[in-house]
Formats: structure tokens, sequence, C-alpha cells
């Protein structure tokens, strides 16, 4: 599959640097760049910047890559964005065979602590939002949605089906299986571990037919998790699961299920106005056109309106 990165859980918005010191020859000859430099990776994209270019994009790698599956990766920021993306697809009848959305948990020492602890929607909510938007728009049945953010358990995968995921990604976990002790020194070449470095004093640590075992088995062993949940739910397949399934407190005194928390948008509900109130405000500023509002209803001032709304100076 190829994968287009908007944004990821730990940094959305940033963008990433690979250190000088970690771009031995063999990395700098896989990325197709001079060995021992800094690379930036910037935080747009230059190959378009409108949703409609974003389509136009995924067909021309879905035709370069004669047919690969073609998707996007985000973590959900200012909900209309998504919004855009959706009509997008409509108008262009251009759309990604999977959506990953990554959670705002992000846990990368690489990144800012500001964005680790501070931007990003948390997966949950950003999960039921994407599903619930796709649902609206009609889109749910061509797409499938992989959710990805601190997701460790069986039972963390479990909930995320039940909100709407098809399947589940994990990094975390499973740097966890092979070593890391989250020492968040990943940027530095110093990963005492070795798992997060090329320094050959700290990568001897690392041995793979050892630690191959580990990871094997950790994925394995959550596999199973996922069955007998499943199995103690009277179900047979995950696709079965859904927001009725799964209850959280959310006081001293209540507890509710995620369908009473995460209510259902209507299949086709968002294809023709009126929309549902909780999601009218996101539909009014989303636009195919621009990722940005085209709206501004929600910036009180002139000067608000000239950041947020070039095109609208009055």
């Amino acid at each position: 599959m190829i994968e287009i990165k908007l944004s990821q859980g730990a940094k959305p918005g940033h963008g990433g640097i690979l250190p000088a010191d970690k771009n031995t020859r063999e990395i700098a000859e896989i990325r197709g760049v001079l060995p021992h430099t800094r690379i930036d990776s910037p935080p747009v994209h230059s190959c378009f910047s409108t949703p409609i270019e974003m389509m136009d994009f995924k067909q021309k790698l879905r035709m370069l890559s004669t047919g690969k599956p073609i998707g996007f990766k985000i973590c959900i920021g200012r909900r209309s964005e998504f919004a855009s993306i959706c009509k997008a697809m409509l108008e262009t009848g251009i759309k990604p065979d999977f959506i990953t959305v990554d959670g705002g948990e992000g846990g990368t020492g690489a990144a800012p602590l500001e964005y680790t602890n501070s931007v990003g929607t948390p997966l949950r909510d950003g999960l039921a939002f994407v599903i619930d938007i796709l649902m609206g728009f009609d889109l749910k049945k061509e797409i499938k949605v992989i959710a990805s953010g601190k997701i460790f358990t069986g039972f963390h995968m479990v909930k995320n089906f039940a909100l709407g995921a098809d399947l589940c990604n994990s990094a975390r976990a499973m740097m966890l299986a092979l070593g890391c002790i989250q020492a968040l020194e990943c940027n530095s070449n110093k990963c005492p571990t070795g798992v997060a470095t090329q320094d050959p004093a700290f990568t001897k640590g690392l041995v793979v037919s050892e630690k191959e075992k580990r990871v094997a088995n950790f994925h394995k062993k959550t596999i199973t998790s996922v069955v007998e949940l499943l199995a103690a739910s009277g179900l047979r397949h995950p696709s079965q699961l859904n927001r009725s399934h799964i209850h959280r407190r959310v006081s001293a005194t209540e507890v509710r299920r995620y369908d009473e928390i995460f209510p259902y948008l209507s299949p086709g509900s968002l294809l023709n106005a009126p929309y549902p109130e909780r999601v009218q405000q996101e539909m009014q500023e989303a636009s195919s056109e621009s990722f940005m509002p085209s709206a501004c209803t929600a910036f009180v001032g002139k000067e608000l309106r000239e950041i947020f709304c070039p095109s609208h100076t009055t």
C-alpha cells in the first residue's frame, strides 16, 4: 500500500527531521539522499494544496503504482478539513482505499513535548468522527478505516472495532515488545536499548534472533485476546462489534454506552441539507476547494478574518 501522511498523532502539523548522525550510508541509499546529512521532512505537501488536488494526486499514485491501494493518514485537528476531503471525494469520484486515523496520543521521543501533549484529537474521538462523516457521505462502504494510536491490548483493539475501525495499527506496543523503555532519546542517536539508534555501541545490544520471538509472541497473544473477547460477547467476527458493546464510565456515578457517547450519523445524512445539528458548523465551513474553512462565521473581528480567511477582506 501507499500511505500519504497528512499528519501524525505524535506531531500533527509539524515536520520530521532525520539527524545527520542517524543518516547512515545504508539509510541514505534507501531514501535516495546524501549520507551523513540532515534530512528535513516538511509539514506540508508540494504535490497538492486543496482537497480536490489531493484526490487527483491519489489517482496519479494509483496509476503510477499500477493499482496499489492508496490511502492517507490523518490526526484530526480542525474537523471541517476532513469534511472538505469527503466533499472532494464525491465531486471527483476518486476515493482512497483506506484512511488511517491517528490519535493525538503520540509516544515518540522525537516529537516536541507541546505537540505530544497538546495537539491533535484523541484516537477514539477522532475515529468516531471519521466513521460518522464517512457514513454521512455514504462513503464508508468503499473505504477501510485503520485505527492507530496507543493501541496495546486486545481490548484496545475491540474498542476501536466497536467504534467502526476495520483494523488497527500498533507501533508503540511492538516497540515495547522489542525492548523500548521509552527513554525519549529517539532523536539523539543515543537510545540505550539500541531500538532507535544507528550507533554500533548501542545497536549491539539489540539481538534480533531473541527480540523477533518476543515481538511475534506479543502479536500472537494480543490477537488471541481479541478472539477470546469476541467469543465472550457471543460474536464470531470483529465486524459484528458495534458501539452498543462497549460501556465507559463518564463520572463517579454514571456509565454510558459508546453509542450514547458517540451517537451514529444516519447513512447519507450529509448528502443534502439540512444536516444533523452536531455537524452543521463543519459542513458550513467545508469546501472541496480548500482545507481552510470557507466561512468566517466562527471568527470575530477583521484581523482574525484576514488571518483565517484571506479572501474575505471585509
